[in-house]
């Protein structure tokens, strides 16, 4: 396992619990290119662009609720 698959799911690990309020059952590398993430196998790679989707999902969640939270207060000064 290099250090790059390892910086790859630390990130993955820490994304996923931030979006999902809970950690992956199951993550491990296979070899320096394949990566098991919650019983499927995927390259390092596929992994990289789950991680690059799943950024996008929570920055789209934080948005909205920025969005919400901005509402609410300009309600109360209202």
């Amino acid at each position: 396992m290099t250090q790059d698959s390892e910086q790859v799911m630390k990130e993955y690990v820490d994304l996923y619990t931030k979006l999902y309020s809970r950690v992956p059952q199951d993550i491990r590398a296979v070899d320096k290119e394949w990566v098991i993430v919650n019983g499927a196998r995927m390259r390092l790679t596929e992994l990289e662009y789950l991680i690059q989707r799943m950024a996008q999902e929570y920055k789209m969640i934080k948005d909205e609720r920025r969005g919400v939270l901005h509402k609410m207060i300009k309600w109360f000064k209202g």
